[in-house]
């Protein structure tokens, strides 16, 4: 079949107007925020699950590589073809959702929902996610979080996506359309169950789109917390934030909690107009009266209370049923801190981010426009100080050439559940946007900020410093998300696991072509 004949095939399943080979649309697929690779022959926007099964089996019939892209954010080549030899599908036509049961404490969604649409959902009737969703959740989907890892907010307590999904559809590359869970069984059941045998639910999360692609999820809810608080607090040097960080997280007294470095802190809280114009936001998070009064009498006493130049900071939301049970754990925060060495300041990053929830995707792009690239690490808590130390040792002898291409990097530490260290170094420079830059920011962004010109010399060294941290992060031993085409996981893998995991993918993906070279499994794999 040659590609006009199977576009035709293509537009026959999904309609005419679904299936996109013009220069934008396949220049956007082809890279995400900063990964470039070969561009598809065409990128298809199927409306039902039934439309996904069907352009997979006959992209992949016809030895077509299939790659499914939700909200195009990755920074790992998640999506990233690597031949013409392919095709995308965009998963944002699956938007919507299917079921909320207040009930049974249940939501169904299409695996191109965003996490901001959950929410928005969920809000009115006083429920949400455990794990509420990831800084880009404007933009970033259910089906894209749930393969590549997807957490932050509420992730101290909860974890990430994978830990609170209940139940999968997913697309195979046979047109097979499988459910996971509950919805495993041959006589149909409501999705409240993940677990009733083998969780094959586990094998589709994480999985970068290798086995199948997502087509829908069922996640367990909660009911919203009726109080939240916030704490921040300011450390003179790095190691006794992160043993305070350690320290909240196994008490389980935060939502979530986290570390900025000096200049990364003093990015998000140097702007004074800038929080007084969230202050609408944040009134309107804190329902009631009395809360939002609260709230911006808070907001405005920290705008001025500045984090100490040099100092990192250290930040947390608690959540509680009453306010007493909120204090209590802001209190035992303030013990902790304080014991390692804490200086408590107003908590205005804190409250901003809960208040400002999934508000746009601007921070795509850094304060003047310049790129960034990040990478992850997870290790045990006991752990936390050697991972930390050895980066701060690799990145050393650069220092004088990062000065000369000013190139930067900030470090954000999380807490992931209570038993889990997270490290992410963010590296910064100036540089010509990806086309997904241009696409998501908003258009009062684009209008302030002027793109910068290529610089491929300091683009190169970001470059080998992320190849470098990515051999670190391995001899190590350290687990990532959002593992895509960068982290070397599948030879990073004992004998045991990595044949089992091949066989897997020989019997889901006989031709291996579905998102071929992800995790280093496929036809593609170099």
């Amino acid at each position: 079949m040659n590609d006009t004949t199977f576009l035709t095939a293509l537009r026959a399943i999904v309609g005419e107007d679904a299936v996109r080979t013009d220069d934008p649309a396949l220049a956007l697929v082809a890279s995400d925020v900063h990964v470039s690779s070969a561009r598809p022959i065409a990128v298809v926007r199927p409306r039902d699950a039934a439309g996904v099964a069907a352009v997979a089996s006959l992209a992949i019939a016809h030895d077509h590589a299939v790659l499914p892209r939700g909200g195009g954010l990755s920074y790992t080549g998640g999506y990233a073809p690597a031949d013409a030899r392919s095709i995308t599908i965009d998963m944002g036509g699956l938007d919507q959702i299917m079921n909320i049961s207040a009930e049974d404490m249940i939501i169904t969604v299409q695996a191109g929902v965003t996490w901001k649409q959950i929410a928005a959902a969920l809000q009115p009737l006083g429920l949400r996610l455990p794990f509420i969703g990831t800084f880009s959740g404007a933009g970033a989907t259910v089906g894209g979080g749930l393969g590549h890892g997807a957490l932050f907010f509420g992730s101290a307590r909860y974890g990430s996506a994978a830990e609170i999904v209940l139940g999968l559809e997913v697309a195979l590359a046979d047109g097979t359309l499988l459910r996971t869970g509950q919805g495993a069984l041959a006589t149909a059941s409501k999705p409240f169950l993940r677990t009733f045998g083998p969780d094959l639910t586990g094998l589709f999360t994480h999985d970068g789109g290798m086995f199948g692609i997502k087509t829908e999820a069922s996640f367990r809810l909660i009911q919203a917390p009726a109080e939240l608080g916030y704490a921040s607090f300011a450390f003179a040097a790095f190691g006794g934030a992160i043993d305070a960080l350690k320290s909240i997280a196994r008490a389980d007294i935060a939502e979530e909690v986290y570390i900025l470095d000096p200049s990364a802190a003093g990015a998000a809280d140097s702007d004074m107009a800038t929080m007084l114009e969230k202050a609408r936001s944040v009134a309107r998070d804190a329902t009631g009266l009395r809360r939002a009064a609260r709230a911006l009498a808070s907001l405005a006493r920290g705008g001025t209370r500045f984090i100490p130049p040099g100092h990192f900071s250290l930040h947390l939301t608690a959540a509680g049923r009453c306010l007493a049970a909120v204090e209590a754990d802001l209190a035992a925060a303030r013990v902790i801190a304080r014991g390692f060495g804490g200086m408590p300041v107003a908590p205005t990053i804190p409250r901003v981010a809960r208040a400002d929830l999934f508000r746009n995707l601007d921070a795509v792009v850094g304060p003047n426009g310049g790129r960034w690239a990040a990478l992850n690490a997870k290790v045990a808590h006991s752990d936390a100080h050697r991972l930390v130390a050895a980066f701060d040792a690799m990145l050393t002898p650069y220092a004088t050439e990062m000065a000369a291409h000013s190139v930067t990097c900030t470090r954000l530490v999380s807490a992931l559940a209570n038993h889990c260290f997270s490290f992410e170094p963010v590296f910064h420079w100036s540089d010509s946007w990806q086309p997904i830059h241009r696409a998501v920011v908003s258009p009062g962004l684009l209008k302030e900020v002027v793109e910068p010109a290529a610089d491929l010399d300091a683009r190169a060294l970001v470059d080998r410093l992320r190849m470098e941290t990515v051999e670190l992060f391995r001899a190590l031993g350290a687990a990532s998300n959002q593992i895509g085409r960068t982290y070397p996981f599948r030879e990073a893998l004992s004998a045991a696991p990595e044949a089992l995991l091949a066989q897997c993918k020989a019997m889901l993906d006989p031709k291996g072509l579905m998102n071929p070279g992800v995790l280093g499994f496929g036809r593609h794999h170099r």
